[in-house]
């Protein structure tokens, strides 16, 4: 089982920026597609940002343009630096970790977009 753990939620204002972090276990990161999911109250749970380990990046159209996804392999870690960011993007973000029937979640962490 691989282990998750997401920080770097929080409170902050339209228009303003956070950058959260995804923690993965495990000797083959450098593996695994990352990606980090939402989920809003009362809404399904919502595809962000993927990126696999080749680098290649896919992203909602709801978040192209203002959110970046990118992975550090020393690290073990992936990150989605988030700008520009909207009320509508309040949610709980999962990460996710995927390699082959291999898929694990982390517990997520709250972004709340507030004025």
């Amino acid at each position: 089982q691989v282990q998750v753990v997401e920080s770097g939620g929080g409170l902050v204002q339209p228009g303003g920026s956070l950058r959260l972090s995804c923690a993965a276990s495990g000797s083959i990161f450098r593996l695994y597609t990352m990606g980090w999911y939402r989920q809003a109250p009362g809404k399904q749970r919502e595809l962000v940002a993927t990126i696999n380990s080749g680098g290649t990046t896919n992203y909602a159209d709801s978040t192209k343009g203002r959110f970046t996804i990118s992975r550090d392999n020393a690290k073990k870690t992936v990150y989605l630096q988030m700008n520009s960011l909207k009320p509508e993007d309040t949610a709980v973000y999962y990460c996710n970790v995927r390699l082959g029937t291999i898929e694990s979640w982390g517990q997520g962490t709250q972004v709340t977009v507030s004025s």
